[in-house]
């Protein structure tokens, strides 16, 4: 059996410096600032967040809450920031979801392209795994434009 992923992209410019999108993406403290729907982060640790750092995010979507877990499995500071989230340990129940953040700049504005990439799905959640991908992109896509309006404020 095959087990494709299931992958989109967003692209945002931002007016902020390349370190400073790098810096708010992990901003957990702030988050509650910009973020769609958010009920609370727990930090699974303390100290700065790096690769390993683990966290619970609970939002309300749909008018329900859920809430995921996500790990940091790579930073390239001030260019790349990839998330896990697995859906196992979740609301979510299944799927591995990775977000990758590539950072670009040229003078005062950067440019965050988000390569989300859904993997693991089976069954009904397969076939529905394509409309999924588009309410992931947009859901990905609300939040850019969020935090970009808060960084930009």
């Amino acid at each position: 059996m095959v087990n494709l992923s299931i992958r989109f992209e967003v692209k945002t410019t931002f007016q902020v410096t390349k370190q400073k999108a790098y810096t708010a993406l992990l901003d957990l403290d702030s988050a509650k600032h910009w973020m769609q729907g958010f009920v609370g982060i727990e930090r699974l640790e303390d100290g700065p967040i790096r690769v390993g750092s683990q966290w619970k995010e609970t939002r309300k979507m749909f008018g329900k809450e859920a809430t995921e877990h996500f790990e940091v499995v790579e930073l390239d500071e001030p260019n790349k920031i990839v998330l896990c989230c697995d859906g196992t340990k979740g609301t979510t129940g299944k799927g591995v979801y990775l977000f990758t953040y590539i950072i670009s700049s040229s003078g005062d504005h950067s440019e965050i392209t988000l390569d989300g990439e859904i993997k693991g799905l089976t069954g009904l959640t397969k076939l529905f795994g394509k409309m999924m991908a588009g309410t992931f992109r947009k859901a990905c896509e609300k939040d850019l434009e969020a935090l970009k309006a808060y960084l930009e404020k």
